[in-house]
């Protein structure tokens, strides 16, 4: 029986307020069911299709800093929403790693609250030998993005720059 995608994932969280903030008002997911006693929130991008995508629960043990999920990465309908997510980061002092075109997606890196890297991306319909990642600026009109996206696809430099990972620092400790 072949697997048929991704049904949900979710994460382990020390401050389940901050969480559930960051994941409902600033990524923009519906809470489904929560539990305060158990510690857990469900969220969906479509919560008439699908219960839920993306679990909250409190009770990280691992120490700030500690590298857990490579990332979680939320699917986005345009470049227009994309940018929407570029602006609303900025906005809200989200810390973004990078901007990038994949060839085959165009993505926004960032960091929760915790310091769990996530990304927001677009699909493209194209196929691009993986990885690939280079810098996109998001500051450009939707056409824009798309021809620089291709002109980097064609330009004969490395098909990678990597991004160098940094985790958030623990602001529940005193300096």
């Amino acid at each position: 029986m072949p697997i048929l995608g991704l049904g949900h994932t979710g994460l382990w969280v020390t401050d389940l307020g901050v969480m559930r903030d960051f994941y409902e008002r600033v990524v923009g997911l519906t809470v489904t069911d929560e539990d305060d006693e158990q510690g857990i929130v469900f969220f969906s991008t479509q919560p008439e299709v699908e219960h839920h995508e993306f679990v909250l629960q409190r009770g990280r043990t691992a120490p700030p800093g500690s590298k857990l999920p490579h990332q979680v990465s939320w699917r986005v309908d345009s470049v227009e929403t994309l940018q929407m997510y570029h602006h609303r980061f900025k906005e809200e002092g989200i810390p973004v790693q990078q901007e990038v075109t994949h060839g085959n997606a165009y993505g926004i890196y960032f960091f929760d609250p915790e310091g769990n890297r996530c990304e927001v991306y677009l699909r493209i319909d194209r196929d691009v030998r993986q990885p690939f990642r280079k810098s996109l600026n998001l500051e450009q009109s939707a056409e824009d993005v798309h021809a620089e996206a291709e002109r980097l696809l064609h330009d004969g430099n490395p098909a990678y720059q990597p991004a160098t990972w940094t985790p958030i620092p623990d602001s529940t400790k005193a300096p």
